[in-house]
């Protein structure tokens, strides 16, 4: 990897991570990501309108395709994230999602796009799996009083499914379809913001509620969440998605030093090892 993917993918982890926890501290639902994404739609128009007027770039029909399936994709990962969050700690639930995103991303990079990770690679992969299975409490998260973990695990392995998905779509349609990173992320906030609409509308004293009590939060989400998933697929747009998506896990850590330190959740000692060891894994998927 190239240093200034590296770096790209540095600061879009610490944003990452700050905007997650933004969404955690709300304690919000579908009302709260509409209100985000029209915050961030808001936003993005003059951006993307002066964007387009400078470059003038090719967006075939068929982009618009591709555009619709990544922000389907990412409509369930920000509903899913949203209710994991509101069932389970901030340092369970994001180590989770974002640790089981690249090891699955890259099981999809090798086995439908034919990328061959070394064996460094593969060890990563593995020690993301011990760590889970460490961060969840091992063999006990079976035992009655551990219910709510278990459902919030299942809430972080969905949000981990969807980052897969969106992350593998969407380096084919920078990397391989050309799409303009700035353009394609706006796209896909209006079909997320499209979606979400009809929903919102039927729940608009809690989208007003949201509004008065967490609109700081929301227009955090809305600018720090795009910045940095625009860095990431600048990053991808020139290289393999089997070293973006792992090396940009290291804001696993970032979250769990967060929920440690700000949200004071339990078992802290436990996950920061754990967030630790997902780490080392993630930095080996990249280096290999």
């Amino acid at each position: 990897m190239s240093t200034a993917a590296l770096a790209l993918v540095l600061v879009a982890a610490v944003l990452h991570a700050t905007w997650n926890f933004a969404a955690k501290s709300s304690g919000g639902g579908l009302p709260f990501v509409w209100l985000g994404g029209m915050f961030s739609l808001a936003l993005y128009v003059p951006v993307a309108a002066l964007h387009y007027w400078w470059q003038q770039p090719a967006l075939p029909l068929a982009a618009w395709w591709v555009v619709a399936g990544s922000g389907l994709c990412k409509t369930g990962y920000a509903l899913l994230l949203q209710r994991g969050y509101r069932t389970g700690d901030f340092s369970l639930i994001y180590p989770l999602a974002r640790g089981t995103g690249p090891l699955l991303s890259m099981i999809v990079a090798v086995a439908i796009f034919g990328e061959r990770p070394t064996p460094l690679a593969l060890g990563g992969g593995l020690a993301i799996i011990a760590c889970i299975f460490y961060l969840t409490g091992g063999t006990s998260l079976w035992h009655a009083d551990r219910r709510h973990l278990r459902q919030g695990m299942l809430y972080g392995f969905a949000c981990g499914c969807c980052i897969a998905a969106y992350t593998v779509w969407d380096q084919r349609a920078v990397a391989h379809l050309g799409l303009p990173p700035l353009l394609y992320d706006f796209g896909t906030q209006l079909v997320i913001c499209s979606l979400l609409t009809p929903f919102a509308l039927r729940r608009w004293p809690e989208v007003a509620r949201d509004w008065r009590l967490h609109w700081g939060k929301a227009l955090t989400v809305a600018v720090l969440g795009p910045v940095s998933y625009v860095l990431i697929l600048t990053a991808m747009s020139f290289t393999p998605v089997s070293y973006i998506a792992p090396a940009r896990e290291i804001s696993i850590l970032f979250g769990a030093l967060i929920g440690a330190r700000f949200l004071k959740e339990a078992d802290a000692q436990r996950r920061l090892l754990a967030a630790t060891g997902m780490v080392v894994g993630v930095i080996a998927l990249a280096l290999g």
